[in-house]
């Protein structure tokens, strides 16, 4: 088990990370955008860049419906454990339920990078570990950090060579999480 922390990428005095967001039960759109718009509300979380919204088949545990997955980028001044925290919290304030790995749920958020943090920790794996082996998390990310490096190569790189069949993209940009929070606050 070790951390360590190299350069610091940072923004404005803020570290950068990234984090994935999907789910597959309810209205998995509302819930994400609810998601980032919990982070963004934060004195300690700005939400910098959010990718377009993918529609994915399910990954692990396959006999269930298909799942909804994009990724942000947020500006933070929590540590790596205290932005695994916030999203635990965000989750369980989304509904979220732990019963099955890779099972449905409502909402997951996964810390996928932190600047330049690494960990292999049990209680915190950053970079996100077989997040280069996953599409729905490499296609969405290089959408808004294709430059970035994961085991030295880019994401546009691991992106390129993910197996990508079935994602389909569902919005054009990031604004998606906008108007779906307009919408569901017009409609009640």
């Amino acid at each position: 088990m070790s951390r360590s922390r190299s350069s610091v990428v940072t923004r404005g005095g803020r570290t950068i990370a990234a984090i994935g967001l999907g789910g597959n039960i309810g209205e998995p759109t509302v819930t994400m955008a609810k998601a980032l718009a919990l982070l963004d509300a934060r004195d300690d979380i700005e939400v910098l860049a959010v990718s377009a919204l993918y529609r994915t088949p399910p990954w692990g545990k396959t006999d269930q419906a298909w799942f909804f997955n994009a990724c942000a980028l947020l500006g933070t001044t929590l540590s790596p454990d205290g932005l695994l925290e916030v999203c635990l919290d965000v989750e369980a304030a989304l509904g979220r339920v732990r019963e099955d790995r890779w099972g449905p749920r409502t909402i997951d958020l996964d810390v996928l990078l932190h600047g330049d943090f690494h960990s292999d920790e049990a209680t915190l794996t950053v970079p996100h570990p077989r997040m280069t082996e996953r599409a729905f998390v490499m296609v969405p990310l290089a959408d808004i950090a294709p430059d970035a490096i994961i085991g030295l190569q880019s994401v546009e790189s691991w992106a390129s060579q993910a197996q990508d069949a079935g994602i389909e993209q569902l919005s054009a940009d990031g604004s998606w999480w906008r108007t779906v929070l307009a919408g569901a606050r017009a409609g009640g």
